[in-house]
This record gives C-alpha cells, structure tokens and sequence, in this order.
C-alpha cells in the first residue's frame, strides 16, 4: 500500500497567547477496536464541538488543543506516523527525576473565564465516552502580572505572530505531518515554604531574573546554574531555539498543593528534551538547575498536535492503516460517513456493550 499524504491546513491555535484561564487534561484511551473506531470518528466531531461551544461566549475566546502520545497513535492511527514522535524521554536521577506517566491523549483548553473551559472539556470527555479515562486534570489561572507562583513573570522570551507560528508549525521535513506541532507537558509541585524562606537575591540567582523588573541578571551576576541559563538551547550556528510555552500557575490552598504546570509547543521535541536533560542532568552533568531543588516533577509526556484537516482526516483511516477496527465498528464508521451524521451515542453504544 503506498504512503498516505495528508493535505496541510492552518495549526492548531498552539501559538496563540495565554488567556485567563486553562484545564490540561491528559488521559488513556481504551483499547479495543470499538474504542479506536471511537477515538477516530470522534477527531472528525472535535472542531465542531470547539465551536458550537465557543459561540455562545465568543468574548471568552475559547479554544483547545488535542494532541496523541506515542502508542495510542500506532494503536488507534497506524501508519504514517510522525517522524519525531515517540515516548516521553526521563531524565536525571532519583532525588530530581524528570518522570514519565501514563498519556494517551492530551487537551489544553483555554479562555477569558473558566466556565469556558470547564462546559468545552465536559462535552469533549463526553463524546469520548468509555473510551476515555482522565489520569491528570489541572485547573491553571492567570497570577496577577503573568507570573507564576514563585513570584517571577514566567514565559518572557516567548516569540510572537509569525515567529511563534515559525517554532512551533511542522515543515515539508514531514510531509504528511506538516502544520502539526509537538508537545511535552510536565505538573511541578514547589515547596513554597522552602522557597519563601530564601532571600529574594538567592531567588534571583536561581530564575536568573529581577524578580521586581523581570530584566535578566547579565552574566558576572548570574550563575551557570540559573534556570534560564540552562533552559536556552541554540541551533549549530549560535542561535537560540524558540519554542512556544503555555504554562500556567494552579494551587489548591486547602492542601498546601502549589505548583506550575508546564507546556511546550515546538516543530521537534529535541529542543525541549535538551532543555530537560540541562536542567535535570546538569550542564555539565551534575550543574543542575537549582530550581529543581524547589519543585518536583510529578507528570511527564509528550504528545503529537496535527493540524486541523489532520486531525479530521483522521476519522477515514482505514482498518488496515490503523490495524484496529473489527468488522461491526468499520460498519459503524461507515455509516456515519454515509449519513454526514457522527452518531457519537451509537458508538458509545456500541463500545458499552463491548
């Protein structure tokens, strides 16, 4: 069989700036074939979901982004697989460990007002059914002048516009993947009372920013060791690699549970994962981020982002593509092709009765 090419269309909004609120949830899939036929018609679904929702508040300007791991793409989409896709990489060792969990599927969703966000996710899980089950969920929220709960204004060297469409859009390097992205997330818990007990120079020698101004320390004033020191990755020629983060702040008060969670959008994971074994590894090894010595990582993954028309295309797979679908979910999917209509309650049927 040959080589499927996918057209290319417009990203996701991964580029697209940080709101007042977002939920990431990431998630596992099922794995049946009812389930993959599932999983599938409902990509076609999604961005008719995103908008239905999205129009009763279209000052909220909501939106979301999916994105698929590793093995739920081989189990559900087969082949062609994106080039660079693969299990999210651990890094350093016991005592600051940049761990990997379980993720099949990962939603960032985003907007002015967090009901939003909450109505878009509860009808996305819906559609998904049996299919679905959540292993992580973290409310985020805008913290004052866009910084995180360590006091210091986080994502500042993000790039803009058409720069950030540049670092995070997939190229003619991978035909057939072109305008997805890729996406590594981790949850940091930070010990606030440790940190808050450190003078606010010692804080500013681990950032490596003014907390005050949020204007880099130069460099007789900051250590090899600051954070952004080690998390500023450069191409062969000596220029630096963006990437696009999303991160925001959440905390549950009552629990004394405090923490940042992280998200970065890019063309390729490698920069990301250079950024990790900087930070968790040392560089040189044992030059860690001292940052780490505050805040532990509790989630790992990294996730492919096709592009809007992917991801639809990707309801028509075929069951020899995908190398999942039994004889009644094919008639199923077919069925809904026929008719124009999703019968997402059908499925869900069908995959209950498993």
């Amino acid at each position: 069989m040959s080589e499927q090419h996918f057209p290319t269309q417009t990203p996701q909004p991964v580029a697209a700036p940080a709101q007042n609120a977002a939920i990431f949830i990431v998630g596992t899939l099922k794995d049946s074939a009812q389930s993959h036929a599932l999983v599938r018609q409902w990509c076609e679904g999604y961005a008719g979901t995103v908008r239905a929702v999205g129009h009763r508040v279209p000052e909220a300007q909501l939106s979301c982004i999916v994105g698929f791991g590793s093995e739920a793409w081989d189990r559900i989409f087969g082949q062609p697989r994106p080039a660079l896709l693969h299990p999210f990489i651990e890094f350093g060792p016991a005592e600051r460990r940049a761990v990997a969990t379980p993720g099949d599927i990962l939603l960032h969703l985003r907007a002015s007002r967090m009901d939003m966000c909450v109505e878009l996710a509860t009808r996305l899980i819906g559609d998904l059914g049996d299919a679905f089950e959540a292993v992580d969920e973290v409310h985020g929220f805008r913290n004052f002048d866009m910084r995180a709960i360590l006091g210091f204004v986080d994502g500042t060297e993000n790039p803009v516009g058409q720069d950030a469409v540049d670092a995070t859009a997939i190229g003619q390097e991978d035909q057939n993947f072109s305008g997805g992205s890729y996406a590594i997330v981790q949850k940091y818990l930070h010990d606030m009372q440790g940190w808050n007990a450190l003078s606010t120079e010692m804080q500013e020698r681990i950032i490596g920013r003014s907390k005050q101004s949020d204007i880099e320390l130069d460099d007789a004033s900051k250590p090899s060791w600051a954070h952004n020191a080690l998390t500023v990755i450069e191409d062969e020629d000596g220029e630096e690699i963006d990437i696009v983060r999303g991160n925001m702040p959440f905390g549950r008060p009552g629990f004394g549970e405090f923490g940042t969670y992280f998200i970065g959008y890019a063309s390729s994971p490698t920069p990301i994962e250079r950024m990790m074994e900087n930070m968790f590894v040392g560089n040189p090894p044992g030059n860690y981020d001292r940052l780490l010595d505050f805040s532990t990582a509790v989630t790992g993954g990294l996730f492919f982002v096709p592009s809007h028309n992917l991801l639809q295309a990707l309801s028509s797979r075929s069951a020899v593509q995908a190398n999942a679908l039994d004889a009644k979910a094919q008639a199923a999917v077919n069925a809904n092709q026929h008719t124009g209509s999703l019968h997402i309650g059908s499925l869900k049927g069908t995959l209950q009765h498993e």
